[in-house]
C-alpha cells in the first residue's frame, strides 16, 4: 500500500509521510535526563499523539512507560488532594498492568522511587 497524509490518528512512518521526529524526541529526552518537566501543547493536528506514541516507543529501552489519561477521572475525583491521589493511583495501577516490563524486578524500582518520593 502506498503511503499517505493520516489525519486522523497517530501517523507511523512505514504507512503515513510524516516528518523525522529523532530531534524532537532526543531533545525530550535531555529534558527527562535533567528532571525537568517539558509540555506537549499545540493545535489539532501538529503531532502530539504521534510525538507521545513515539515517545513511548523510544524510552522503552531504559523506562517503564505507562500511559495515563486524566479524562477517566470524575470531577469528584478533583474534589481534594486525597481523592485525587487514590483516584491517581488507581488508573497508573490499571496502566501499569499494560506494560509487560513493570514486572519483578521493575515493579520493584517503580515503588523503590515512590518511597523516594
Amino acid at each position: 500500500m502506498a503511503k499517505y497524509f493520516n489525519t486522523t490518528g497517530v501517523c507511523r512512518p512505514s504507512e503515513h509521510y510524516m516528518v523525522s521526529l529523532d530531534g524532537r524526541l532526543a531533545e525530550i529526552r535531555r529534558m527527562i535526563d535533567r528532571k525537568y518537566y517539558f509540555p506537549i501543547n499545540r493545535g489539532r493536528q501538529c503531532g502530539k499523539t504521534t510525538t507521545l506514541a513515539a515517545l513511548k516507543h523510544f524510552l522503552r529501552a531504559d523506562f517503564i512507560v505507562a500511559s495515563l489519561d486524566f479524562q477517566f477521572l470524575s470531577q469528584a475525583d478533583f474534589a481534594s488532594d486525597r481523592t485525587f491521589s487514590a483516584a491517581f493511583a488507581r488508573r497508573f495501577a490499571l496502566a501499569l498492568r499494560c506494560v509487560p516490563e513493570a514486572e519483578g524486578k521493575a515493579l520493584d524500582r517503580i515503588k523503590k522511587c515512590g518511597d523516594e518520593g
